[in-house]
């Protein structure tokens, strides 16, 4: 491989090209096992994603390191302020503005116990169970291509369906929005372009093949990696960079999710590492702990390499050509054909696999990924920790 770090030349090309776009150490049982480490002490940055995120967010060194710690801090307390909130937990979200997580509830009585937990506190109208049930309601609906996706925002305390500019006033658009706001408070904002995939035929790097298909390897976990569902089927062989054979998809879903696992053998071989392609050093993952809405994230990929941004929603129901996908966290990262699969991280946790977005990494746009912790509870696969 060409473009390789300090710590990809201290392991084997072999190696190497199973870490490339992502690895972690598995948990069968997902959620707890690969969160378990989100409460660390140590601050999950090193000196090239300080770099990076000085570069993208307009930051010093000394506020990028502030806000990373902010970030774990509101990690760490989310779930202790859902279940303080109960059934008047109206969602919650990061603001990178005051360094805090605040949590949305219904009712005045919630209030101190939320505080109690170190959360801002919201009052607001709707429960986060009311919301996310206009949006499954919405996700049985057949969505036009200009309809981008929907998802419930929990500061606007509203189910928000993105439309595509030029086709605001397009017919079957307009009956889509009519019905979405039928279902429950819905916000209608304008999105300059339809999504799309982000898999690219054979143009060479440092890639996983599949066909003529290039797609980035997302994470490590124990017997293979795991990836972009469009990105091939079941039982597709994958090649590495160097066209050796790595091993086959063992499972993939697309559309209606976008993961897949592939198996890793014939001398190849995974480490729980994703590639900063010299932009950043290499990042260790340590765990899969979801990081909140307003939280920095970093993608890792084949194409456009390393690039960074912020969370913008979770649990959205994006409208691809080839069909709606569901429960995706949308970002303001860039993307390029040929990125789909790889990797996600915030900190040092992993947050997902890239699925597809609109734009490009030099006029930008926004990406979607597939939540990692899904993946792994869905195939019963153990995330690579370091």
């Amino acid at each position: 491989m060409r473009r390789i770090t300090a710590l990809r030349t201290a392991l084997s090309a072999v190696l190497l090209v199973g870490a490339w776009a992502g690895a972690g150490f598995p948990s069968a049982s997902a959620a707890p096992a690969t969160a378990s480490r989100a409460g660390s002490d140590a601050l999950p940055a090193s000196a090239g994603l300080l770099t990076a995120m000085q570069k993208d967010f307009g930051l010093t060194e000394s506020q990028a390191k502030a806000r990373l710690s902010a970030e774990k801090t509101a990690t760490a307390i989310q779930g202790k302020a859902k279940r303080a909130a109960g059934d008047t937990y109206g969602g919650s979200w990061f603001d990178p503005s005051t360094g805090g997580l605040t949590v949305a509830v219904t009712s005045e009585k919630q209030k101190a116990a939320v505080r109690a937990t170190g959360a801002d506190v919201r009052l607001v109208t709707h429960t986060a169970r009311r919301l996310d049930a206009v949006k499954a309601r919405i996700d049985t609906f057949d969505a036009p291509a200009g309809v981008s996706s929907w998802h419930v925002d929990p500061k606007a305390n509203k189910v928000v369906v993105n439309v595509v500019a030029s086709a605001q006033d397009d017919n079957d658009v307009r009956a889509f929005v009519e019905q979405a706001r039928e279902a429950g408070p819905v916000v209608v904002e304008q999105t300059a372009q339809a999504p799309q995939t982000f898999a690219a035929g054979t143009v060479g790097g440092d890639p996983y093949y599949t066909g003529n298909v290039r797609c980035s390897i997302g994470f490590s976990v124990i017997g293979g990696f795991v990836t972009a569902g469009h990105c091939g089927q079941a039982g597709a062989a994958v090649s590495g960079w160097d066209g050796s054979a790595i091993g086959n998809f063992q499972g993939s879903s697309f559309p209606g999710d976008d993961y897949a696992w592939v198996s890793v053998g014939n001398g190849w071989w995974t480490v729980p590492v994703v590639i900063g392609w010299g932009t950043v050093s290499d990042q260790l993952v340590r765990g899969s702990a979801a990081a909140p809405v307003g939280a920095s994230i970093c993608r890792s990929g084949s194409t456009s390499h390393w690039h960074c941004g912020n969370v913008l929603a979770t649990n959205e129901t994006v409208n691809y050509s080839q069909g709606a996908v569901y429960q995706m966290t949308k970002t303001s990262v860039c993307a390029e054909p040929g990125d789909s699969g790889g990797s996600f991280i915030s900190g040092d946790q992993a947050q997902g696999v890239t699925s597809g977005g609109w734009g490009d990494c030099t006029s930008g746009g926004e990406t979607w990924h597939q939540p990692i912790n899904e993946i792994l509870n869905r195939y019963g696969l153990t995330l690579n920790t370091a």
